[in-house]
């Protein structure tokens, strides 16, 4: 049976190591991640309206980003694909209860979600159930329903009360859910879900091309059309498409990934080394890792230690011993490069480039320099360092969501004032990159901790001044001045006061807010702007 236990092991003693700090602390790996694996089934068209099937797919796709931006880890496209296969079902079955617990077996899930959907009189109704895979329970239909050009605010609202239904305690708001970036208007969605689905590369470009002409901030349509051009191997055009996603998207750091690889396959190693490295300075997986030294390597530089963390993070990988074998010996040492391409060759026997390696180095121990150099590549061979061509979703969103539990691990064991300020400065990182429900977990895993936490309160009142909710805004902030005042919650205030176009309460707040911040950046700004406009500041 195919599982993901030996993923969740293998993510956890990852997230352990780049987390050294935290592995005296003594929580079980089922501890750190009680039940959050998600498996989203596409729903099931009951319009009778063949035209509309993609929207069955679309179910899974913004259900998947949606949960997992509210610390869920959601099973993958290609795994769901793979476990059908394995289970010799075809891609567009409709689920019994029976082989929805089969599949959900299979993939080790700990929730599935199956629904359906009508569309009538150009209104879409949804329902969705929760099974609980080992309760064998099915919850009782969620249900929305929408205007069809509003497909994603529904999708949204079922993530939402998916989320609910799994964690009752589930701390962000559904209005937060329906403004969060990542939609786009009803034919580019289309689009996107009918190429990301085409069997046809060809097709499939066509498609997710139109979807990015329709909306060019698209970020999901725009790294799925890179990783089609890259894979057709036009590597400038994906080149050109992967740097426009959005670098405050949660897809930046896969898009940066191919862009990494698209700028080495065009020869532009330098280029290559900074996408791979700002993947790494976020999560330092060993293909990253490895991707960035080999960039490093093509360009001359010595890449040894970074082939060292390579091979320590992932020690029982054949062509990471290889590379760091070969770049020891750049250096003139084949002394200390013969154990790594030994290892090499005992992970993986059959491999040729690595045993005519071994034995040029085992003939030429003696040499170091542009003799030594002359003697390895005489003949024409040539032996490069190996690059990570492939990428996994699965493994990105698995460290991702396990490093986020290594953290919650840590925080736990701080006094709940130092808890709460950390959830909140990670809150206002993720406000920063426009990440709102992201925040707003923080935020309330602040207040969870100390409920007196003015910060974490009036980054409450932030997400809810960005959602719309602007009533809820204000009594946020004004909650938040009330257990102390601040600059931040004054600030919310005079917006909300300046939309209203109150310019004489927008002054006060802005002259509260510099009393107690002169320096503040926005409250300066603010000021300049009421002055524009013939307000004077108290």
């Amino acid at each position: 049976m195919l599982n993901l236990h030996h993923l969740r092991a293998s993510f956890l003693l990852l997230a352990c190591t780049l987390f050294s700090a935290t592995a005296a602390i003594s929580q079980s790996p089922d501890a750190a991640m009680p039940g959050r694996l998600v498996l989203v089934l596409p729903f099931e068209n009951r319009s009778g309206d063949p035209s509309l099937n993609w929207i069955a797919d679309s179910f899974p796709d913004t259900l998947d980003r949606r949960l997992n931006s509210s610390g869920f880890l959601t099973i993958t496209r290609d795994d769901r694909q793979f476990a059908l296969d394995h289970l010799g079902l075809p891609i567009d079955f409709r689920p019994t209860r029976a082989t929805t617990i089969r599949i959900a077996q299979t993939l080790d899930a700990d929730y599935v979600i199956v629904g359906n959907y009508t569309v009538a009189n150009g209104r879409i109704s949804v329902q969705a159930r929760v099974l609980e895979v080992k309760q064998l329970h099915l919850s009782n239909p969620l249900e929305d329903s929408s205007e069809l050009p509003k497909l994603f605010d529904c999708e949204n609202a079922i993530a939402w009360k998916v989320a609910r239904q799994i964690d009752p305690k589930f701390p962000v708001a559904l209005q937060t859910f329906l403004s969060a970036p990542g939609g786009a208007k009803l034919s580019a969605f289309e689009n996107f879900i009918r190429g990301i689905e085409s069997t046809s590369s060809v097709d499939r470009i066509k498609r997710l091309q139109a979807a990015v002409n329709e909306a060019p901030d698209f970020a999901a349509a725009l790294l799925a059309l890179g990783k089609a051009q890259y894979q057709a191997r036009q590597y400038d055009q994906a080149a050109a498409t992967l740097v426009k996603v959005p670098a405050n998207d949660r897809v930046t750091l896969e898009a940066n990934f191919f862009l990494g690889l698209a700028r080495f396959n065009s020869a532009h190693y330098a280029d290559a080394q900074k996408a791979f490295e700002l993947v790494a300075a976020r999560l330092p997986l060993p293909e990253v890792l490895n991707n960035e030294a080999v960039a490093q390597s093509r360009q001359g530089k010595d890449a040894v230690a970074l082939f060292r963390q390579v091979t320590t993070a992932d020690p029982n990988d054949p062509d990471y011993h290889f590379n760091l074998g070969l770049a020891i010996l750049r250096q003139g040492d084949p002394i200390h490069a013969q154990p790594e391409i030994d290892t090499a060759l005992k992970l993986r026997p059959a491999d040729t480039e690595a045993t005519e390696l071994k034995s040029r180095i085992a003939s030429n121990l003696h040499l170091t320099g542009t003799p030594l150099t002359n003697a390895i590549n005489a003949g024409g061979f040539e032996p490069l360092e190996r690059i990570r061509r492939t990428f996994s979703e699965a493994s990105f969103r698995q460290a991702a969501f396990q490093l986020d539990q290594v953290r919650a691990m840590r925080l736990a064991t701080l006094p709940p004032a130092e808890q709460a300020t950390q959830y909140t400065q990670l809150g206002n990182d993720y406000l920063a990159q426009g990440l709102v429900p992201e925040a707003e977990r923080e935020f309330q895993a602040a207040l969870a901790a100390d409920p007196r936490s003015f910060a974490a309160r009036a980054g409450i009142a932030q997400v809810r001044e960005r959602s719309g909710a602007d009533e809820d805004a204000r009594t946020e902030s004004q909650l938040s001045i009330k257990l102390a005042p601040n600059a931040t919650a004054y600030i919310v205030l005079a917006r909300l006061d300046l939309k209203q176009d109150n310019l004489a309460a927008a002054a006060n707040d802005v002259a509260d807010a510099l009393k107690l911040d002169p320096k503040n950046g926005p409250a300066i700004g603010m000021k300049q702007q009421l002055i524009s406009r013939g307000q004077s500041i108290p």
